[in-house]
């Protein structure tokens, strides 16, 4: 049997490697270009395309204005540049300018309608019927990709699809500087109907989707036999782990000229919301009565964006998830359908105020205020908690260090009142391979003894203390790695590897430590089906930990299926 001290120093190995590797220097200066787009009365014109061309390269991108009618081109190289700005029913202004190292290059485009003005004419039948014809063609590879917004930042890294994310994530606030790119069937297809381009001014976005999951597990003893792992915690069994709806409005933090805002309300419904549920928001469907699906309303939020604060300032207020980690409570912000107990184990809400401060391409820095992990500022367990994340980017992108002190408080014991601290690096290694590594260590003092006369919190774990001790400090540190290799567009590979120390067995209920090695599939049909199976094995090492505490190790294949609307 491979000792755990084998997985900790291979993961010491890779951490050697990473710090070995000298710092590339970023290259010369680019410049960009900036400008808005305005209708005949002199209005912001937005979503309107752009064509940028490199007169002397021959080469050119094309950038959409936001809803305020402005862009921006970044990254670009010093030169002459031809501009065209292009919207159906007007006619197409141009302009050459000059891009000089280090600069930023201004320019105004004034539309005029033709002589014949060209209306955009809503697709025939109904909101169904539209939908219908989205599907089809998105799964027949059909849908026309839109151009490539303006970013500003290090180009991305990866891609999505197949992966999750395009730039290296963090909590708390939209990335900075990157659009947004949600445009799922039932906006495009509220797009293309009478009213769509009302639906394009509003820029609110409503979308969702419906994600099933299955499993076929050694572990057979009891109602959550798989436990502690998850999401899939009932053995050999079909699931609907979540329905989701957004209801959004995302700040435009591509352009650095006006204040702008934004919002997010979102619900489950699901047997996730066993792990996303707070205490004090409709928690007795859990805390309560036990209900394997449940309802939570699992985000509610506005963002306040202040683009001359720093080089971007995101202001968060209200519910949102907690934020480090490499891995999300919503189905498709993740690489697989299972999760590491590296994640399952840690925080997952948060009620209060985040600040995200960008500065410049490398460096970025939040701090915040809440009423701690999973608890609501009404119930007794909430304690004004302090969070502070600090994250660096370099080699043009492709590396990223974020740590995170997420909850600095007292650390005394009450529902879910972890005192964790995260660091985790992302490291793109070519075109096709990218790895992420998440640690983490964390606390809770003043644990009840599952031998003692204290009770543990509801949905909550004593701790193994010693025989005389009636409380004691209760700790844990885990670390997970994700090896990912993409397979063109639509096709992708996972491969977890972890290792757990529930050191006083508070967070799963076993004393012990565990490890897990993981490979799955992900496979997408157009962009509105995702398909990952995978095949997991973990074990425990000091104490059954698996099928109700009668087994130390569990095998299980499982995936899941999420459909997008």
């Amino acid at each position: 049997m491979i000792k755990p001290t084998c997985y900790v120093f291979a993961f010491g190995v890779l951490f050697l490697m990473f710090i070995s590797r000298a710092a590339a220097d970023d290259p010369a200066t680019p410049g960009n270009i900036r400008g808005v787009t305005r209708n005949p009365t002199g209005q912001p014109f937005p979503l309107v395309q752009v064509v940028v061309q490199n007169v002397g390269e021959n080469t050119e991108t094309t950038v959409t204005c936001g809803t305020d009618g402005a862009f921006t081109v970044n990254n670009l190289k010093p030169g002459k540049y031809h501009l065209m700005a292009r919207a159906e029913g007007f006619e197409t202004p141009d302009a050459v300018v000059d891009v000089a190292p280090g600069e930023s290059a201004q320019v105004e485009f004034a539309l005029i309608r033709t002589t014949q003005p060209s209306i955009t004419k809503a697709q025939p039948g109904s909101l169904i019927k539209r939908l219908i014809k989205i599907y089809a063609d998105d799964w027949r590879d059909r849908t026309p990709s839109g151009p490539d917004a303006a970013y500003r930042g290090y180009p991305a890294p990866v891609t999505n699809p197949p992966y999750p994310f395009t730039v290296w994530p963090y909590g708390g606030s939209p990335v900075i500087g990157q659009p947004n790119a949600t445009s799922g069937p039932l906006m495009q297809a509220l797009y293309a109907g009478p009213n769509g381009d009302a639906w394009k001014a509003a820029n609110i976005q409503i979308y969702g989707w419906a994600n099933t999951g299955w499993n076929a597990s050694t572990s057979n003893n009891g109602r959550f036999a798989n436990a502690p792992a998850a999401y899939a915690q009932i053995s050999n069994s079909i699931q609907l782990d979540q329905f989701s709806l957004y209801v959004e409005r995302v700040p435009d933090t591509v352009q650095t000229e006006h204040f702008d805002w934004g919002f997010r309300l979102t619900q489950i419904y699901g047997m996730d919301y066993r792990f996303t549920t707070q205490k004090g928001v409709f928690s007795n469907q859990l805390l309560g009565k036990d209900q394997t699906y449940g309802y939570d309303p699992v985000m509610a939020y506005v963002d306040l964006y202040f683009p001359h604060v720093a080089d971007g300032l995101n202001v968060r207020i209200g519910r949102y998830i907690s934020l480090p980690d490499i891995e999300a409570q919503l189905a498709p912000n993740n690489y697989t359908y299972t999760h590491s107990l590296t994640y399952t184990y840690d925080c997952y809400t948060q009620d209060g105020i985040n600040g995200t401060f960008k500065f410049g391409k490398h460096w970025m820095w939040q701090v915040g205020l809440s009423s701690g992990c999973d608890a609501a500022p009404w119930t007794p367990d909430a304690k004004v908690t302090l969070n502070t994340c600090l994250s660096y980017t370099w080699h043009l992108g492709g590396d990223n260090l974020y740590g995170c002190a997420n909850s600095i408080n007292d650390g005394k014991y009450a529902y879910n009142n972890l005192a964790a601290y995260y660091f985790t690096w992302y490291h793109k290694i070519n075109s096709k391979w990218h790895t992420d590594t998440e640690a983490w260590y964390q606390y809770m003092k003043q644990t009840p003894s599952i031998f003692g006369p204290i009770p543990a919190e509801t949905n909550s774990n004593g701790a193994y203390c010693a025989p005389t001790e009636d409380r004691c400090f209760a700790p844990e540190w885990a670390i997970v790695n994700y090896v990912e290799r993409q397979f063109g567009k639509k096709d992708y590979m996972s491969i977890r590897n972890e290792y757990f120390d529930d050191v006083k067995g508070q967070r799963t209920g076993y004393k012990t430590r565990y490890t897990e090695h993981m490979i799955g599939w992900g496979h997408w049909v157009g962009t509105s089906l995702l398909m990952r199976p995978e095949i997991s094995f973990l074990h425990s090492y000091d104490m059954p930990a698996f099928s109700t505490g009668t087994k130390n190790s569990q095998l299980m294949v499982a995936g899941d299926l999420i459909w997008f609307y």
